[in-house]
């Protein structure tokens, strides 16, 4: 019985030193400033090489996947 709450014991102070890990999220705004993960355009990507192509590639898509022109 001894050996048991031991265990208990060890396995509930190792839940407790766990949670003591956690860092603190605090956000510091710089007026005027994004902070964030720069949004890239989609066409700036290996697959295309400018704009004009990825609109094409992209109404491409877009007539294929138009059921009134398949159906004819």
């Amino acid at each position: 019985m001894k050996s048991r709450a031991l265990l208990a014991l060890i396995t509930a102070s190792g839940f407790v030193l766990a949670g003591c890990g956690e860092k603190p999220q605090v956000i510091v705004y710089k007026q005027g400033k994004y902070q964030g993960k720069p949004d890239e355009k989609p066409w700036e990507n290996s697959r295309w090489s400018d704009k004009a192509q990825w609109e094409t590639a992209l109404k491409t898509r877009s007539a294929v996947q138009n059921e009134y022109l398949r159906a004819e």
